[in-house]
């Protein structure tokens, strides 16, 4: 289960709206960050929005637990539960069928835990751009991760 620091993160940059909006690169969402079937236009009680918050979290957190083969202190965990919460599971598996996984997931199994907090920065582009959103979300993202010690 994510840890408050880490649902707090999220719930921060994702803001609660109760009405459907384009999140900037086209994507319409609702509630904290929902995406899935949204329509703009759409509508949420607070209560469906912490349903879909409580649910998207725990798909976040299944894919930590299952590309992640390192032991993660609560904030490392946390922090990566966020960027998969925000960008979808690509931040682990990467984009390249070739290469099978981020820098950011390598480096994390790899244990180079500097080098996994760098990579949390690479993850900064909407549309192709850099967002000054995304940029501000992923340097707090790698504060969390950096946060707690560090397992051996």
């Amino acid at each position: 289960m994510i840890g408050p620091r880490g649902r707090d993160l999220v719930r921060s940059f994702e803001m609660l709206r109760l009405v459907a909006y384009d999140d900037g690169v086209g994507v319409a969402t609702i509630g904290y960050g929902h995406t899935r079937g949204v329509k703009l236009g759409d509508t949420c009680t607070r209560e469906q929005a912490e349903e879909w918050l409580d649910d998207d979290l725990a798909d976040a957190e299944a894919a930590v637990d299952r590309y992640v083969k390192r032991k993660l202190s609560e904030g490392q965990r946390d922090a990566l539960v966020s960027a998969v919460y925000n960008l979808g599971p690509k931040v682990l598996t990467g984009t390249d069928p070739d290469d099978p996984g981020s820098t950011l997931l390598h480096a994390v199994n790899d244990g180079h835990h500097f080098e996994a907090a760098r990579a949390f920065s690479q993850w900064i582009f909407g549309g192709g751009k850099p967002m000054r959103g995304l940029l501000r979300r992923r340097l707090a993202e790698a504060a969390l991760y950096a946060a707690d010690p560090w397992p051996a």
